[in-house]
């Protein structure tokens, strides 16, 4: 299933991947290594030339230890209210899955909200991010029916349903609906600051 997708986010995600290997001093080979992503697979998505899934960008961020909204959004933070237009938003072009991040940046909360909605049919594997940041999280669904698997376990939550987990392992969240699902992803840091999350 192939989805309409803005090559200038891939454009963008890819100087912040860029950016952040080079950070951490980084070699293309280190970061392949480390992520299980191809050399060439991560050349590409840093000069723009390939269009990242959610799959790809959580084992490249594992890598770089940053989470998925830390790759999304700029550095800069937004003060204490965000307001829907600024809340970045991006579409996986391999799922359709559409992602808000809703929360104000560079507050200092300990707290993250993101907003998905997932298309009828549609699946979204996640490896497991060792790398990435330890998070607790709750998947909290505002309409529609998700299943969840979390390292093996399924659940199938109906509206209104709220899950807790942390993210240790790998992880699948599947519409079996005819209608897209939207779930609320609600977020905490285990500890130090919050750099962002996976989901």
């Amino acid at each position: 299933m192939e989805f309409e997708h803005d090559t200038e986010i891939d454009r963008v995600l890819g100087q912040r991947l860029k950016a952040a290997r080079q950070r951490q001093g980084l070699t293309l080979d280190a970061l392949a290594e480390r992520s299980g992503v191809s050399r060439a697979m991560i050349s590409r998505v840093e000069r723009g030339e390939s269009s990242p899934t959610a799959a790809l960008l959580v084992r490249l961020g594992s890598g770089l230890g940053l989470s998925l909204s830390a790759l999304l959004e700029e550095d800069a933070g937004s003060g204490p209210l965000a307001r829907l237009k600024t809340q970045p938003v991006w579409r996986d072009p391999a799922s359709g899955y559409l992602r808000r991040n809703v929360s104000p940046r560079g507050t200092g909360s300990g707290f993250e909200i993101v907003e998905v909605e997932l298309p009828a049919g549609a699946e979204v594997r996640l490896d497991n991010a060792t790398g990435a940041p330890v998070l607790d999280q709750q998947i909290w669904v505002l309409r529609g029916r998700l299943d969840l698997t979390v390292e093996g376990i399924r659940h199938e939550l109906a509206e209104g349903d709220c899950l807790q987990m942390h993210l240790r392992g790998p992880i699948v969240y599947r519409n079996p609906g005819d209608a897209p699902v939207r779930y609320a992803v609600i977020l905490a840091a285990k500890s130090g600051a919050f750099p962002g999350h996976i989901a």
